[in-house]
């Protein structure tokens, strides 16, 4: 099966993506059904760090955490690195805790990769354009904001809308 694309328009401008499906099918299918669904409409990047990467998919605007689906296995295992203008799934301390929230590598973070220092964090796919928007975002001022304690864009870097093709 041919890898998919995804279209990520955000109020900075738009990100291309190419989605891995071969190396990552059930990143990519659970990244889809919350595309599909339109879950990503209208969240946030709740957290940026520049030099590192940004975090998106799992808030909306009044900071409010949006309902997901069960989480998802890991797949960091897959052979992919988490390189500048990477996706991966953000999970907590659990190795399979991932479910909508994914992050934008600003940097080659090889300390997240498979096997570096635990489980890693399952790359499923990469930007193809777009990467100037992503450095836009990166370079947002932020600071504490509303329940988030630090790192969080001092206005709002929303994703409006996911588009699969």
């Amino acid at each position: 099966m041919a890898n998919s694309k995804a279209i990520l328009k955000t109020n900075h401008g738009d990100i291309e993506l190419e989605l891995f499906n071969d190396k990552a099918p059930i990143s990519v299918e659970n990244f889809v059904q919350y595309a599909n669904d339109g879950h990503y409409a209208g969240t946030i990047f709740h957290r940026v760090i520049a030099d590192f990467m940004v975090q998106g998919g799992g808030f909306d605007a009044s900071q409010n955490q949006k309902d997901t689906r069960a989480s998802i296995k890991n797949e960091a295992d897959n052979g992919l690195k988490n390189e500048r203008g990477t996706l991966a799934m953000a999970r907590t301390s659990d190795v399979n805790s991932a479910t909508s929230q994914f992050f934008i590598n600003l940097k080659n973070n090889t300390f997240l990769d498979h096997g570096s220092r635990d489980f890693g964090y399952a790359v499923f796919a990469k930007v193809t354009n777009g990467m100037d928007v992503v450095d836009k975002i990166a370079a947002v001022p932020t600071g504490a904001k509303g329940s988030f304690s630090q790192d969080c864009p001092k206005s709002d870097v929303t994703l409006d809308t996911v588009t699969i093709i």
